[in-house]
């Protein structure tokens, strides 16, 4: 056993640096006068000066926080900001909300992916973060080390000032702190009344350490302001991955199989879930409906809209899929009828692979890609309005006659809107992108498909536009 160590106070890393003078400030034409002996009017400016200060440190603190617009990035703000306000440089976060419905995660902060999956192999009932998030009392707590906290209380902080000289520590918490090489903890509950218990935080010192009492009070206060960020931002995540759920409900579980084209789809919900959809199924006399189409609007209304189009377009489709023009306008009538304020985007397209045809149409989408060896080109169609913005919709269908080996690429218009250019130049960014499918990847719509969304979306969804589906159907015909 280590011989006991005196603990240190650590100190404060602030975050905030002193204000620039661009001039040195002009003294004073006569002195001011020396306080008189005892007068306390020195201690008060002090003291003052000290609020002012970390006032100032919280509101920094705060706004960086409040600017992060995701779970993770936030978490990863937490750990930055505590870290500077209780002196440490190293330390752990453990999201895993109290309710059980997740998402669970641990974010770290100087710590590698093995470190943290090493501190993890400690039992939680010897560490100071696990002993929050499993509702245990504080062994050094003096006023009743044996009882169990009440479930719905809010945790108080854990401080481990001498790691290594407590006498019962864990066998396995002392092998791993020796590992790492950190002697002292702070962990902080992220838990109030009103959000529940989220998390817990977890700062760690190189040496025996603990935060003084105003470094307390200081994390204390950024740590309920930081949990009600992440209780919004955790109420946010799960509305999406709702929303992403239903959608995914509502698109085909799986797609046809039908001699002679090979078929692969790509699907990515925006943040507010979008209206965007796609369905392949197959026609009588070894035909086969291809269809993508996006609903004006986002959020619930948006996809009970969508699932309501997409389910009358197949019925639409066994009855008189042959003539495109005949499927839209009626999808067209039925819009206008059940939903007047509503406006969507389609194609639909007659397909029989055996003699490679396609018949389609469109009303204000996107136009078909084109993929083979030989070419790269979209295809012409005729310019036409949205379903539910003209009185009476119509327009010619086109036919085209892809070669042995080509792919037709659908997509909706969130491709082209999620990279942030002008249309014309995301048409041109779309055209190079799928010009520049390996040769390898080109008997695989699943991955001409990839190859497109990596180099239109190298960095996923754009989160500035909010609301926008991505899309894309591929059929590689034989």
């Amino acid at each position: 056993m280590s011989a006991p160590h005196l603990p240190k106070v650590a100190g404060i890393d602030s975050t905030v640096p002193s204000p620039a003078h661009t001039a040195a400030p002009v003294a004073p034409a006569t002195p001011p006068p020396a306080p008189l002996p005892g007068f306390p009017g020195a201690l008060i400016q002090d003291r003052l000066a000290g609020w002012v200060s970390d006032l100032t440190t919280l509101h920094e603190l705060t706004e960086s926080l409040i600017r992060t617009g995701s779970l993770d990035e936030a978490l990863r703000e937490v750990l930055r900001a505590g870290a500077a306000l209780v002196g440490a440089r190293r330390g752990m976060v453990v999201l895993e909300p109290a309710d059980g419905l997740g998402p669970s995660s641990t974010v770290g902060l100087g710590l590698a992916h093995a470190e943290l999956g090493t501190i993890e192999t400690v039992p939680r009932s010897a560490t100071s973060y696990g002993r929050i998030l499993e509702g245990l009392p504080d062994p050094a707590d003096p006023r009743d080390p044996g009882a169990v906290r009440d479930p719905t209380a809010v945790p108080g902080p854990i401080a481990v000032p001498d790691l290594l000289g407590v006498a019962d520590l864990d066998p396995r918490h002392r092998e791993v702190a020796a590992r790492l090489g950190y002697a002292a903890s702070y962990a902080l509950p992220l838990a109030t009344e009103a959000a529940g218990r989220l998390g817990a935080a977890v700062w760690l010192y190189d040496e025996p350490a603990e935060p003084a009492e105003r470094q307390r009070h200081l994390v204390g206060l950024y740590g309920r302001y930081a949990t009600e960020h992440l209780a919004r931002l955790l109420e946010l995540e799960r509305a999406r991955a709702r929303v992403a759920t239903v959608a995914e409900e509502l698109l085909p579980s799986r797609l046809p199989r039908v001699p002679g084209v090979q078929l692969a789809a790509r699907h990515r919900t925006g943040p507010q879930g979008g209206g965007d959809w796609y369905d392949a199924l197959p026609l009588p006399e070894g035909a086969l409906g291809l269809a993508v189409g996006s609903v004006s609007g986002s959020g619930p209304s948006a996809l009970a809209a969508m699932g309501r189009l997409r389910a009358s377009l197949r019925a639409y489709a066994v009855m008189e899929g042959e003539d495109p023009v005949a499927v839209l306008s009626d999808l067209e009538l039925l819009l206008r009828l059940t939903e007047p304020a509503r406006s969507a985007t389609a194609l639909f397209a007659y397909s029989e692979p055996k003699q490679r045809k396609i018949v389609l149409a469109g009303a204000g989408h996107t136009p078909p890609l084109i993929i083979g060896d030989g070419r790269t080109e979209f295809v012409e169609t005729s310019l036409s309005a949205p379903l539910g913005m003209l009185a009476c919709w119509e327009a010619p269908s086109v036919e085209i006659a892809p070669a042995p080996g080509e792919t037709v690429l659908l997509y909706t218009d969130g491709l082209l809107r999620r990279t942030g250019d002008p249309i014309d130049r995301a048409f041109a960014r779309l055209h190079a992108a799928a010009a520049s499918v390996p040769k390898a990847d080109r008997s695989d719509p699943g991955a001409i498909a990839d190859h497109i969304l990596r180099t239109m979306l190298p960095d996923d969804l754009d989160t500035a536009v909010d609301g926008e589906d991505v899309v894309l159907l591929a059929a590689r015909f034989e």
